[in-house]
Order: C-alpha cells, then structure tokens, then sequence
C-alpha cells in the first residue's frame, strides 16, 4: 500500500531540485522518455489492446501520438520562449519617482496529480499530455493509474521511471499511484499539490473540482470531462454533400465505438433535408458493425443511458441497440424536433458510446436559441455554404460562445497535436475554459507568472537575463525581440 504522504514529500523534494534544472536538462529526459517508450512497443502494444479491447492497429496509432507529444514539449521547452518573459527596464531618471527594473516569466507551480484517462490507455494517460506537459513545466508528477488498463500503465511508468535514472533527475519527479476513488481523493486534497489534471466522466472531474475548492488552499482542476459536440447543417450545404456529409458523420459517430470526447451526439438538420439526411446516415450505420466497447462498465452505462432516454416520449427511436454480454456497443439514433429539445435538458446530456440525436429545425432562429439553450462544448461544427455562413454571423456569433474548438469543415474526432489546438471548452465541457489538454499551450497550466524587482543579474533565470543567451523570443521595454 502506498503512502500518499511520503510520496509527497518525495515530489516536493524533487520540484525544488527540478527548478534548477536547465531547459536543456529537461529536453534531454523528456527525448530520453520518448525513446525509452519507443524500446518497449513490442511488448506494450499487444498488452494495450488487450486491456483496452482496442485493435493493434488503433494502438500503434496511439503510440506515434504519444511520442508526438513528447517531442513537440521537447521542442517547445528547447525553443523557450513559452516562458513569456518580459523585461522593462529601470529608469533612475524618471520623475516624480524613479522606475524599478522589473522583470517576469512564467515558473512551475509544485507537484501535479495526473488521472489517466480509460478511452486513451498511452495518449491520455501515464505519459500523456498532461503528465508530459507538467513534466516539461519543471514540475513533478503524481500519476494515478487508471483501473482499465493496469499492465499498459506499468509498462509505461517502467519507461518514465527508467528515463528518470539515466537523465539523473530527483528520485520524485514521476510517481506511479494504482488505487480507487479514495486514492484519488487523498491525492487531490493533499496539501503539497499544486493542480489537477483529469479526463474522463463529468461525475469524476466535478468531484475532483468540488475537493479542491474545499481545501484550505484551492488549487486548479483541469478537468476534461466531455460533451456532445454538436454539428449543424444548413439547407445550401446539404443540396451539394447531402450523401458525403451523412456518410461523414456516421463514420464519425461510430469512430471507436464512439468512445472519444469529441463523438458527435448530436447533430441538427433543417426539416426540408430530414428524411433524406436520415435515411443517409441510417443506411450508413446499418452497415457498421459492433465493437467491443473499452470495459464492462463502460458498455452497461452505454445501454443504461439509452434506457433512460428510451422513456423520453418526445423522442423518436430511427436505429436501437439492445444490450448484450460480449461488451458489443452498436449504434442508435434517435430524433426530436428543435422546439422540444430546447425543452429537455436531458437531450444534452453525453452518452459515452455510438448514440446521437437528430435534432431537426425550422428556422435560423430556431437555431438561434439553440446556441443560447447549449451548454459549454469541446467543439461545435457548421456545415453551411459560404452565403449561408456570411448570413448568419448572429448565429455563429452566439455559437462561439459555447465552444472551444469551432469546425466549418470535417469531423470533430481527430483532435491534432499541435501549437494551435485549443482542447478545452466552457463548463461542464472541462472546470477550466481557459486551458487545453491538448497541444502546447498544454504546457501554462502548470505554470505561473512571478517578476522579479531588481534582482542582481546574477541570481536571474537564464530566460530573464540581459544578454539573452538562450535566444528566445522576448518582451523588452514593450517590444518583441530575440
């Protein structure tokens, strides 16, 4: 049984031995991470898809994200300029009193707890976005294992462990913490961590919020917890894609097993292209078969969901699945008019799994509503024709509003890995609107802005330094320079 204190004290021993650690230190361990993951494929691979009931193929994928991500932080922190630094400098002459010289950037904020994630066992997990990110920060992370896929996670962690020896950073830097719900709550309650990261269920990522907003310290939860990333199509659009755009969105939805944060759950359709729409996509999914969902839990809270909503009479049932004892989760599809889905709150509520609402309107104002009815969403997608997106800017005005990532092309599934992804969006999508889990501003959750006044240029961080000798990219006296 681990013990949750002393592992603490091993992080924050280690966070003010990392601090010390140059940029080129942790681009070295965060290489030495990727490369040692990258040894270990052959084994991982066949034990993460057993655990996951993900194929070999989607697995392997997985992996090359993963070392994707590791080297896009290695080279954000080699590069440096994510610090933010900004010099304005003293002026001994200024009048009536005399300007100091103040200086700032961003530094890591202490130990970070990290909750690995079941529908992403290598890319969401034990060195995935968040633990990397953190990592790359400067601070140390205490990973908690998620239960789904306890071998995978071990690999892994063997791999950040190893990694840790060699690059000869402090013992703390990576824990790995196996445990249930009370494991979790101890860790986020602790007083020596400084911010959460979660993915997973909303009823997970509010209670971690709800635990640290009791603490005597609250610390920040950036908690992903999903949504259900409406699509919205326009009349002009669909008489030119009507077949591609239905195909489009049933490959999407049953994309694996619909089992991603982005699946799209709901999608709206103006009344003159609904029969034909449907018929579409319905054609489509009769096609698809069924998968083994991630685990056990997750398939019966799929068929436990749709049972609930089968009582829904405003709710029109065009495809059903029944539940099985192989964990198979096949798609449904169901449908409403607009006026009543603005009236159920119930028709926004996620459902993990292959399921989504056809939503069909009558009008652009309709739709309207709808913006200000939909609660805070990872992405929103419009299909429209290019007359159709000049003439309803209001609507898409108001759609901003409820997203963080907005689509006026493709699928909402496939979340790319880069510097401009925003993966993250207003509650109860995640805790925190102003952050992602995904891409390189991944890196500034765990980070925090302090100006040093006056500080000998002796004692400055390299990054703050008068000559610049990391080169990067600088604020000085109210101008960008290297």
């Amino acid at each position: 049984m681990i013990n949750i204190a002393n592992s603490f004290q091993e992080a924050q021993q280690a966070f003010l031995l990392l601090k010390q650690k140059s940029s080129q230190e942790r681009v070295a361990f965060l290489e030495e991470v990727a490369k040692q993951i990258e040894l270990l494929k052959e084994t991982l691979i066949p034990i993460a898809a057993k655990e996951s009931n993900l194929t070999e193929g989607r697995i392997t994928g997985e992996l090359g994200r993963t070392l994707g991500q590791i080297r896009l932080f290695s080279g954000l922190v080699g590069e440096g300029s994510w610090v933010e630094a900004v010099i304005d400098h003293e002026d001994a002459e200024r009048k009536p009193v005399p300007k100091p010289d103040i200086r700032r950037m961003l530094r890591p904020l202490g130990p970070v707890v990290v909750f690995g994630a079941s529908n992403f066992p290598l890319a969401f997990s034990t060195a995935g976005g968040d633990t990397i990110s953190a990592l790359a920060s400067g601070c140390p992370v205490l990973y908690k294992a998620h239960p789904a896929h306890p071998e995978t996670s071990r690999i892994v962690a063997k791999a950040l462990q190893t990694a840790v020896e060699i690059c000869q950073m402090p013992k703390g830097t990576f824990q790995h913490i196996e445990g249930g719900i009370d494991t979790g709550q101890e860790l986020a309650a602790h007083p020596l961590a400084k911010a959460i990261a979660f993915t997973g269920s909303f009823k997970g990522g509010k209670a971690l919020f709800d635990t640290c907003n009791k603490r005597d310290i609250p610390i920040p939860v950036y908690a992903e917890m999903g949504s259900v990333n409406p699509i919205f199509t326009f009349e002009a659009f669909l008489d030119e894609n009507l077949e591609s755009a239905a195909t489009a969105y049933a490959n999407s939805l049953v994309l694996g097993v619909g089992q991603f944060c982005t699946n799209p759950g709901l999608v709206f359709v103006p009344k003159s292209h609904e029969e034909a729409f449907s018929n579409q996509v319905i054609n489509q999914l009769k096609t698809v078969s069924g998968a083994p969902m991630l685990h056990e839990g997750i398939c019966k809270t799929y068929h436990e969901a749709l049972k609930n909503l089968a009582i829904e009479e405003k709710l029109e049932w065009l495809l059903t699945t029944e539940a099985n004892q192989l964990l198979i989760g096949n798609p449904s599809l169901a449908k409403v008019k607009a006026s009543d889905w603005l009236n159920e709150d119930a028709f926004q509520e996620e459902v993990f799994g292959p399921f989504a609402i056809m939503v069909v309107y009558d009008s652009i104002e309709e739709l309207e509503d709808v913006a200000i009815k939909l609660k805070g969403q990872l992405t929103c997608t419009v299909w429209a024709s290019s007359k159709e997106l000049a003439e309803n800017a209001p609507f898409l005005n108001l759609l901003e509003e409820r997203c963080g990532r907005l689509l006026f092309k493709g699928v909402p599934t496939g979340v790319e890995v880069g510097h401009a992804m925003q993966h993250g969006g207003p509650f109860p999508s995640t805790t925190d609107s102003r952050s992602t889990s995904v891409g390189s501003f991944a890196i500034k959750r765990f980070a925090r802005p302090i100006a040093y006044q006056d500080m000998p240029e002796g004692l400055l961080p390299e990054e703050l330094k008068e000559d610049n000798p990391l080169q990067i990219l600088r604020m000085v006296d109210g101008e960008f320079i290297r």
